[in-house]
C-alpha cells in the first residue's frame, strides 16, 4: 500500500513540475509577444511621424483626415484641367512638391522595416455649381499625375509605391470654409504606409 502511495505522489509531483514548467514557457511566450507588439507599435509610430513631417514648405498635414494638403495655390480656368492654366511659378512649385513626395517614398525602409506606400493624388473642385465637378476634379488629379510623370518621373516605376488617382469633387475632406469659389480648387496627397512583415 505504501509503495502505491509513494508512486502516486511521485506521479503527482511530476505532473505539478510539468505544469509549472508549462506555465513558465507560456509566460515567456506571452511576454515575448507583448514585447514584439510594442516594438511594432513604436515602429508604426515612427513611420507615421516621418510621414507627418514631410516638407512643410509644400505640404500641411491634416491629422483629422490623415491627408497632406498641397500648400500651393492652384487656379484653373472654369471647367478646365489644363496645367498650362497655372502660372510658371505654380508649376515650378508643383515640380518641387512632386520631387519631395518621390524622394520620401523612395526611401524603402525605416530602420530595418521594409515599407510599401499607397499614394493617392486627389483633386478637389470649387463649389461653383458646375455639374461635372466630380469628373473635373479627377481630370485635374490626372493632369497633376501626368505633369509629375514628365517633370519628376513616373511614381509607378517606384517598386514600393502603389498609386491611385482620385477626384472628390466638392464632397471630399478637408475643405476650406466658407466653401465658396475659387476656394478648394486644390490637390490633396494621401501617403499610407503598407507594412507587411516587420523585422524586429
Amino acid at each position: 500500500m505504501s509503495k502505491k502511495k509513494d508512486a502516486f505522489w511521485i506521479s503527482y509531483g511530476d505532473i505539478m513540475t510539468s505544469l509549472f514548467f508549462l506555465m513558465l514557457v507560456l509566460f515567456g511566450l506571452y511576454h515575448a509577444k507583448v514585447n514584439a507588439s510594442l516594438k511594432q507599435f513604436r515602429k508604426i509610430q515612427q513611420i507615421q511621424k516621418s510621414i507627418e513631417s514631410i516638407d512643410k514648405n509644400y505640404f500641411s498635414y491634416d491629422s483629422t483626415y490623415k491627408k497632406h494638403v498641397l500648400n500651393i495655390g492652384v487656379q484653373f480656368k472654369p471647367a478646365s484641367s489644363n496645367m498650362n492654366d497655372l502660372s510658371a511659378r505654380t508649376r515650378s512649385e508643383l515640380i518641387e512638391a512632386g520631387i519631395t513626395v518621390k524622394e520620401f517614398i523612395s526611401k524603402k525602409e525605416i530602420g530595418d522595416s521594409k515599407i510599401q506606400y499607397l499614394v493617392i493624388i486627389e483633386g478637389q473642385a470649387s463649389n461653383d455649381k458646375y455639374p461635372k465637378n466630380d469628373d473635373l476634379s479627377y481630370d485635374r488629379a490626372m493632369a497633376l499625375y501626368n505633369f509629375w510623370k514628365i517633370k519628376v518621373g513616373d511614381f509607378k516605376d517606384i517598386d514600393n509605391c502603389e498609386l491611385i488617382i482620385a477626384g472628390s469633387g466638392v464632397k471630399g475632406v478637408p475643405r476650406i470654409q466658407p466653401d465658396i469659389y475659387p476656394r478648394n480648387q486644390r490637390f490633396l496627397i494621401t501617403i499610407i504606409p503598407k507594412i507587411g512583415s516587420m523585422e524586429l
